[in-house]
């Protein structure tokens, strides 16, 4: 998927959850929520699913993955660059570590105004 086609879905924009972190993933689908970290946001059945983005820091630097996950297992939707000055900062945020990580505000703000969310109300 591209950003464009990810805006086109209403439906699938308004599922998208702003909060979820690789670490809170992976408590609530991988462990069934039974990590200490889970915030109180049990998966209690195994049709529960979240979309959500992730920053990948490892190979040519950061770019976005757009995932779904339940608990059989994540899909990979789509894998979307970032702008090089986001990209940049991204990395002296991070001091140039790499890894997986949720996204930063300001990456997050920057997606959200290429999705057309509203960010009062998300």
């Amino acid at each position: 998927m591209t950003l464009q086609e990810i805006r086109a879905d209403q439906r699938l924009v308004n599922e998208i959850d702003w909060e979820m972190t690789p670490e809170l993933a992976v408590s609530q689908y991988l462990e069934w929520g039974n990590g200490w970290d889970h915030l109180g946001r049990m998966v209690r059945t195994p049709e529960q699913e979240a979309y959500y983005f992730v920053v990948y820091s490892w190979d040519d630097g950061p770019v976005l993955h757009f995932l779904r996950r339940d608990t059989a297992g994540v899909d990979e939707l789509a894998v979307i660059e970032l702008p090089e000055e986001l990209r940049q900062r991204f990395q002296d945020y991070w001091n140039g570590h790499k890894g997986l990580y949720g996204l930063t505000p300001e990456i997050e703000a920057w997606l959200k105004g290429e999705l057309g969310v509203d960010t009062l109300t998300h």
